[in-house]
């Protein structure tokens, strides 16, 4: 596919170079966090399905900090609920597979997606197929290096790192090349199980301090 037919990453995203991923108990659990996460100059979130009533919950969200913030779903693995998240208003799809009907879906309503995978086959199959980015999941196993040995073959690929990317991490895979970081538990700590919001902030300013672009990092 050719990059002028690929539905891109919001603008907000592909700035921030910061995904931040919220998997919680329940949906109820966000409006607090996010509130914090946008204070703090958060972009982009990633909200999980396996977060129950996460779909119930956008539109409410999204009105509330859509302004302020692309807002995400991710862990969606069936066509059905990547409809639905569209209809719902959803500002870009995360998938951890890579999943033929889905990146067609996607790509037939115009909404970006980044789907998961590990080895060249998975993530050029995702490339060719539409993606936005690709996520190399999980990032740990392989390491910032992984991006130069990509693109040798793949020269044009998008790459996102997900699972183990700390702030350390963040750094390194943005340095060697990769479009963005998706974060989670570093990022978010304690904070969804009654942690300190004053602390998610200070460790949120931290990562937006090395990952927007207009950082120079």
């Amino acid at each position: 596919m050719t990059d002028t037919a690929r539905p891109a990453l919001p603008e907000r995203t592909a700035a921030a170079r910061l995904i931040v991923v919220i998997r919680g108990r329940e949906a109820d659990q966000y409006a607090p966090v996010l509130e914090t996460l946008a204070g703090a100059g958060i972009r982009s979130v990633e909200l999980t399905l396996s977060t129950p009533g996460t779909l119930e919950a956008l539109p409410e969200l999204l009105e509330r900090f859509g302004d302020r913030m692309d807002i995400g779903v991710g862990t969606v693995t069936d066509p059905s609920d990547l409809a639905t998240a569209v209809r719902q208003g959803a500002h870009y799809i995360v998938t951890p597979i890579t999943r033929a009907d889905l990146l067609e879906a996607a790509v037939d309503v115009g909404i970006a997606i980044v789907p998961g995978g590990l080895t060249p086959s998975e993530l050029h199959a995702g490339w060719a197929a539409g993606a936005a980015a690709v996520k190399v999941f999980p990032a740990s196993v392989v390491g910032p290096g992984y991006v130069k040995d990509l693109r040798g073959p793949f020269p044009g690929i998008r790459v996102v790192p997900s699972g183990g990317v700390d702030l350390e991490a963040a750094q390194a895979w943005l340095r060697a090349g990769a479009d963005a970081v998706s974060v989670g538990g570093p990022l978010l700590g304690d904070a969804l199980s009654g942690g300190s919001l004053e602390a998610l902030a200070e460790r949120a300013a931290q990562f937006v301090a090395v990952t927007t672009r207009e950082a120079g990092a």
